[in-house]
């Protein structure tokens, strides 16, 4: 008898001791408010359009409300309110010249406190993908791009679907990772267009 009540005495102990271990290392969530208060410190000197930048707008509170899995009726919402907002070329024309989007997408400057006001943005592309068979140092966060447009046989409507997809990822993709550079203004018409002919000329080393 004696000896079961010491048993118990210790498990009561022991649960005791859990309880509170557990209570000391939960991890406590993140107050929202307290996260945006930081987020805009830290833009504190910006310009204006520099801190406008930092908020959200309807896709991205939605995309965040999910951590970025939202339901498929939520997604249906954003491709549909995201295409809405690309901006075609009125020449009908997707293709540019390929050796000026091999530039822009190995060029990562622009967009920058520090930069001068007439520098010329990059898509910065290779931070994410690798893009050319050769290339020996590349981003991981996006997939490969090499043989894309051989891959896709040179389709026509997958060369509007590329455009469509540099000029505004969440018109493919609700809350891909990949940034908005038509709508947000980081690449030009001209631009985006070079880029897509860096993916599907043939004779882009992309597709060699």
């Amino acid at each position: 008898m004696k000896r079961s009540l010491t048993l118990a005495a210790l498990v009561l102990v022991a649960g005791s001791w859990m309880t509170a271990a557990t209570a000391q290392t939960a991890v406590k969530a993140p107050d929202p408010a307290l996260v945006d208060r930081y987020m805009k410190s830290t833009f504190g000197k910006a310009p204006p359009e520099w801190q406008a930048r930092i908020e959200p707008d309807e896709t991205l509170k939605a995309c965040n409300a999910y951590h970025n899995n939202v339901p498929s009726a939520e997604a249906d919402k954003i491709v549909a309110r995201e295409l809405a907002r690309v901006v075609y070329p009125a020449d009908g024309k997707f293709l540019g010249n390929w050796k000026e989007g091999a530039k822009i997408a190995n060029n990562g400057r622009g967009g920058q406190f520090s930069d001068p006001p007439d520098t010329v943005s990059g898509g910065n592309c290779y931070a994410c993908h690798q893009m050319e068979q050769k290339e020996v140092s590349f981003g991981t966060l996006g997939p490969s791009l090499t043989n894309y447009g051989k891959d896709r046989k040179f389709d026509p409507e997958e060369i509007k679907n590329a455009y469509t997809k540099v000029y505004n990822s969440q018109a493919v993709l609700a809350c891909s990772n990949m940034p908005r550079f038509g709508v947000n203004k980081v690449l030009s018409e001209q631009q985006i267009k070079d880029i897509v002919a860096f993916l599907f000329d043939p004779e882009s080393p992309i597709n060699k």
